[in-house]
């Protein structure tokens, strides 16, 4: 017999699959998919358009604070519309506490899936990011990202201090401190790396680590851009408190105080819960 908490965890993903759905839900679910890719294809090239000659012709602080904002707009746009389709239940309530938060911060939250950052930004009007390099050679993504000043992950020295200078001029800071999404066979998160850590403590400034839950692994590391989820997906974000570097604390010592918070967080009892899958 298998052990009780495997079966709680795959029980409501069996319900899910016992479920036959209606034939004009399928047809909508593909409809609305389409629709998503489409928005992605012409919003992320239109940004791109745009942001080259506004990178030659504005002052890069007026630059950057545009291409935010317009980042913020286009991703709120898109949760929006997940949300009218039916295709996405996310629940961000507790990410408008951010708006409300005075001073420097870092955004921290676990990487379930490569549109993580999207549903974090569409809450932060002015968010600073820390992304993959080639993200910036993207057509869709690439222009908008170097318009409002994302910073590259490629050197480690360089990341810290642009980083830890944006910070110092009073920005919000979204980082996803396990550095890439998390793996499948990956329990609860991936070994944190210590950029997060050596950040908040050049910078002084607080981590604000935000747990994301969802009932399916779509578009985590190794998924198919192919294979279609179960829809709604149901995500969940959760603020967790301020998480301050202690006098004396290394950056492994940060590290691994964070990685314990995530752990302790993610694998308690709640309907998301991470589920154990096998291949």
């Amino acid at each position: 017999m298998p052990p009780v908490e495997s079966q709680s965890l795959r029980a409501p993903q069996a319900i899910a699959n016992a479920t036959p759905k209606r034939w004009w839900r399928e047809l909508w679910d593909a409809v609305a998919t389409l629709g998503a890719f489409a928005y992605w294809g012409v919003a992320g090239l239109l940004i791109t358009a745009l942001s080259i000659p506004l990178i030659i012709m504005l002052p890069c602080s007026v630059a950057k604070k545009l291409g935010r904002g317009m980042l913020h707009r286009a991703f709120r746009i898109f949760v929006r519309y997940l949300r009218a389709t039916d295709l996405v239940h996310a629940d961000l309530e507790s990410l408008d506490a951010l708006k409300q938060t005075e001073g420097p911060v870092i955004i921290a939250p676990n990487h379930t899936s490569l549109w993580d950052a999207v549903f974090v930004i569409s809450k932060l009007p002015q968010p600073i990011c820390i992304m993959k390099e080639a993200i910036l050679k993207n057509p869709f993504l690439g222009g908008g990202a170097r318009l409002a000043g994302y910073i590259p992950n490629g050197s480690s020295a360089g990341m810290v201090k642009a980083a830890a200078d944006s910070l110092h001029q009073g920005g919000q800071l979204l980082l996803f401190p396990e550095g890439t999404r998390t793996r499948h066979e990956a329990r609860w998160i991936n070994p944190l790396r210590g950029g997060c850590a050596l950040i908040a403590r050049k910078a002084g400034v607080p981590v604000r680590p935000v747990f994301i839950r969802s009932n399916t692994r779509f578009l985590e590391k190794g998924w198919p851009l192919w294979k279609k989820p179960e829809f709604p997906i149901r995500l969940s974000f959760e603020l967790g408190e301020p998480l301050i570097p202690e006098d004396g604390e290394s950056a492994h010592e940060f590290t691994k105080r964070l990685e314990e918070i995530f752990e302790q967080n993610l694998s308690r009892a709640h309907k998301l819960r991470r589920q154990v899958e096998e291949r």
